[in-house]
């Protein structure tokens, strides 16, 4: 490649130093993670917090169908559940007891006919 090919380069001299300063890209660094968290971060708590009220009010209804004897219900997000990970339902007895009732899913939604095994 030759200044003939590209005329517009011309008298074109490299700088030696770059155009933006250390503390200049640091600071644009960070204000473009601080922006993408705050463009993600409102999504992610909403979305928890929807799948939290979804998973309690359908292990609500679980017990009510499944463990009528039961005091109060728990829903809760395990790694390792017994069917899985995702939200299970725990039915709660008088002593604190736990019983698990059923998998809710890594997506929890409204109740729907269950099986339970025998």
């Amino acid at each position: 490649m030759t200044l003939d090919d590209h005329p517009e380069l011309d008298g074109y001299e490299p700088l030696e130093r770059p155009l933006r300063g250390r503390r200049m890209v640091i600071a644009t660094r960070v204000v473009v993670v601080m922006g993408l968290v705050a463009l993600i971060l409102p999504g992610v708590l909403v979305t928890i917090s929807i799948a939290t009220n979804t998973a309690t009010n359908t292990c609500a209804v679980y017990v009510r169908q499944y463990e009528p004897d039961a005091v109060s219900s728990s829903a809760r997000f395990e790694l390792l559940g017994p069917v899985g990970p995702g939200w299970q339902c725990y039915a709660l007895n008088t002593e604190g007891d736990a019983t698990f009732v059923a998998p809710l899913g890594l997506i929890p939604s409204t109740p729907h006919q269950f099986r339970q095994a025998a």
